[in-house]
């Protein structure tokens, strides 16, 4: 088996991340918002996954949601191409306001289906763990969760869906399986 030692440059992305985003929180939970960024690394490393797509797991929404092309800019010159290739990949939009919902997810879907095995990998950890968190909202605050997203219960359930199909389509691993099985168990629970 072989061993991963992470860097100094790992733990200045934690550090970097923790700060760009402690005021940040879950939507539903209120759970620190590093939290989510953690446990994305961790699925990435948990996968196989290099130093380097570890750091963008942790880095995957700083664009989307600290300041777009500027720290993009920042994550750039502090951790180089392949970080910020990776980050790009997992980014829907980095402008305000944001261009409407279902236009962002369409493109997204659709970048993702060209998307490079490390923007697919650092993805998939990222939505895996959303859909983790939110089936445990479900069950946790039943149904009226579904009030918090712009589109409602039926809008993301298509979302995952959809990200389901384009995983699935690029091979099969555990963290695909285990997508699929709480995408079907969210189904089933709402």
């Amino acid at each position: 088996m072989n061993t991963l030692e992470l860097t100094s440059k790992f733990e200045e992305a934690l550090v970097y991340a923790t700060r760009l985003h402690t005021h940040q929180t879950r939507k539903i939970s209120g759970v620190p918002y590093i939290a989510h960024l953690l446990s994305v690394a961790a699925l990435v490393l948990e996968a196989g996954g290099t130093e380097e797509e570890a750091i963008a797991g942790l880095l995957h929404d700083a664009v989307e949601d600290q300041g777009g092309k500027s720290t993009r800019e920042e994550i750039r010159q502090h951790f180089g191409e392949t970080i910020v290739a990776i980050v790009d990949g997992c980014t829907e939009c980095d402008t305000l306001p944001k261009p409407p919902w279902e236009e962002r997810k369409k493109k997204y879907l659709e970048n993702l289906r060209h998307a490079s095995p490390s923007v697919r990998l650092v993805s998939l950890a990222d939505k895996l763990h959303n859909a983790r968190s939110l089936l445990a909202d479900l069950q946790q605050h039943g149904s009226s969760i579904w009030q918090q997203f712009k589109t409602g219960k039926e809008g993301t359930l298509w979302f995952y869906q959809q990200l389901q199909q384009v995983y699935c389509a690029s091979g099969s691993d555990f963290l695909t399986e285990e997508f699929s099985r709480v995408i079907q168990e969210l189904g089933n629970e709402s």
